[in-house]
């Protein structure tokens, strides 16, 4: 049988030869991305303003992608997580985080993921699948919070750049006017240093980008994080300082703090002599404990010392405030447990 065909999740192109190929009138392309990505209605059927021979045609091509979540946590704190089946019918989680007049939703990438981070529960699960546009997006749409949201970050499960078609239709779709119309300055994409892709991925977006860092030193860094060895994260710094970040487009670095692992004097002279020259800042992060893990973070005091010492040789840092931890808001473990269930 013919793989299914999703309407969501297609971008401004991608509708106008659609409705080319179909011997439709130009402006339906228009039409259609108002009933899709103005009001999330994705049944042709229900889009009044095309002619009914046309809905029919769609509606037999396209199959309906978006979908409630199956489950969702709510910590102490107010951060909500939520577990989505994708449509291979594996799991994945998003989390929502109100903070004052600010709403964040940490969406996922991929089903799993390759990069094998040794402090990511989501790296244990290794790699099921990348997420189409349509599940990535579906996280947002479905959200029972939807209209709340001020902010997105690719933070969530798998790496954004190891899913890069998908990633760039997924941001087409939230930041065109055809879209969702969002400023780009609302949307974070993290990776862990995908080189061969971050060219690619700062040239054709605005957004902002954050680096996974997590040390400086390259032995010590491939010890916890594989992607060291394929792509270097001096690689990614030298790329980094070819681009400007001083206006509206930051980046920033990732930084979980581990106890007597990367928290060291050294290690600060050790992030300010790899960063020189890129003008960002850096996110100390506590880490969020996962099962059968030998790490642990600093005290608080440890953490402000940290964040001090950065700060008075200039770069400027901040300590990421801990959220979720009570319903495990770390990215994979929820997803990790519904898999082991089923």
């Amino acid at each position: 049988m013919p793989a299914p065909e999703y309407l969501y999740g297609m971008t401004a192109d991608e509708l106008q030869q659609l409705c080319t190929a179909a011997d439709m009138p130009r402006f339906a392309a228009g039409q259609v991305a108002r009933w899709l990505y103005g009001r999330h209605i994705e049944d042709p059927l229900c889009m009044s303003d095309l002619a009914l021979r046309h809905r029919q045609l769609l509606a037999r091509r396209f199959t309906p992608a978006l979908s409630p979540p199956i489950r969702s946590w709510e910590s102490s704190d107010g951060t909500k997580k939520y577990l989505f089946r994708t449509l291979c019918g594996d799991f994945v989680e998003s989390a929502f985080i109100p903070d004052g007049d600010r709403a964040t939703l940490c969406v996922s990438s991929q089903a799993g993921c390759r990069m094998g981070c040794k402090f990511c529960a989501t790296g244990r699960q290794g790699l099921q699948h990348s997420l189409l546009a349509v599940e990535i997006l579906n996280q947002i749409v479905s959200l029972p919070e939807r209209e709340r949201l001020t902010n997105l970050v690719f933070m969530g499960m798998g790496e954004p750049l190891d899913n890069l078609d998908n990633v760039l239709r997924t941001l087409s779709v939230i930041t065109e006017p055809w879209g969702f119309g969002w400023s780009p300055t609302r949307v974070t994409v993290s990776t862990a240093g995908v080189v061969p892709q971050l060219r690619r991925f700062l040239d054709a977006t605005n957004v902002h980008l954050a680096v996974s860092l997590h040390n400086p030193f390259p032995e010590e860094r491939v010890a916890i994080m594989p992607v060291e060895r394929a792509w270097p994260i001096a690689q990614v710094a030298a790329i980094l300082r070819d681009y400007d970040f001083t206006h509206q487009r930051r980046v920033s670095f990732e930084y979980i703090v581990l106890a007597g692992l990367n928290d060291s004097p050294r290690h600060i002279r050790g992030l300010c002599r790899l960063l020189d020259g890129v003008k960002c800042r850096i996110n100390l992060i506590r880490f969020h404990r996962i099962p059968g893990s030998p790490y642990y973070s600093p005290d608080e005091a440890a953490m402000i010392r940290f964040r001090d010492a950065l700060t008075a040789r200039g770069i400027q840092t901040t300590i990421r405030a801990s959220r979720g931890e009570d319903i495990q808001a770390a990215c994979g473990l929820l997803s990790t447990s519904q898999e082991r269930k089923d």
